[in-house]
């Protein structure tokens, strides 16, 4: 199993229910969607295969609801019975009770405006494989991972592909840092099964990085997000 936490988001609506007798209301939504392509996370894309959660919903793994994945934000637990996690051909359905602090008012009150409008999920990975989408763009595919953690959040666009980055370079054979220099199609061929030689990073001259950098549309994003994620691992 993976040492990092890794987080991932949908946009998929949160849906609000008032409370009954003066309770603070329900919280729900989808925390994953299975099989849809996430966005472009630093030169590949993942997608969560059925059945990734069924161990740690079989096995009644402790599972927080925390309002942006904070701690103080405490909504509902797993262990308590206020957290409520539901398995269904369209993915990890979740519900929550919201509790009758000032965290849980505030959710409440912001989800009643609409304010809280997407959903995300904390894990660990245990098993994932890649390879390449019809276009043969990377690939990575959750097969099993080890949930800690769902949230309403009020922001898509936090992804934390640390764990990610390393997985694709231990299946491709290389080094990170070589890694964050590889164009999208070199990584490809070594999806593919292709013996090819990438130079290391000292071994590039900054002409060929700067080619790698033009080398596509999105490469240089791909690039810095991979250059983003080696800093963490240092």
């Amino acid at each position: 199993m993976s040492a990092l936490l890794e987080r991932r988001n949908t946009t998929k609506a949160v849906e609000y229910r008032d409370g009954d007798s003066g309770g603070e209301g329900t919280l729900s939504g989808y925390a994953s969607v299975y099989l849809r392509y996430s966005q472009n996370l630093g030169g590949f894309v993942e997608q969560v295969a059925r059945g990734a959660f069924a161990n740690s919903l079989n096995n009644k793994v402790p599972v927080l609801a925390r309002y942006n994945h904070e701690d103080e934000w405490l909504l509902g637990t797993t262990e308590a019975g206020t957290l409520q996690l539901m398995d269904d051909e369209i993915g990890l359905a979740y519900s929550v009770a919201l509790p009758p602090t000032n965290a849980g008012k505030d959710v409440a009150i912001l989800a009643q405006r609409g304010d809280i409008r997407y959903s995300s999920f904390a894990f660990y990975t245990i098993e994932d494989e890649w390879g390449v989408t019809e276009q043969g763009f990377p690939l990575r595919t959750l097969l099993n991972v080890q949930l800690t953690d769902v949230a309403p959040v009020n922001s898509p666009a936090y992804l934390d592909t640390t764990a990610g980055v390393r997985s694709l370079a231990d299946r491709v054979g290389l080094e990170v840092d070589t890694l964050t220099v590889a164009t999208t199609e070199e990584i490809r061929s070594l999806l593919l099964g292709e013996r090819i030689d990438i130079p290391a990073v000292e071994a590039r001259s900054e002409e060929q990085v700067e080619l790698g950098l033009v080398a596509g549309e999105t490469h240089a994003y791909e690039l810095t997000e991979r250059r983003r994620e080696l800093e963490r691992l240092r």
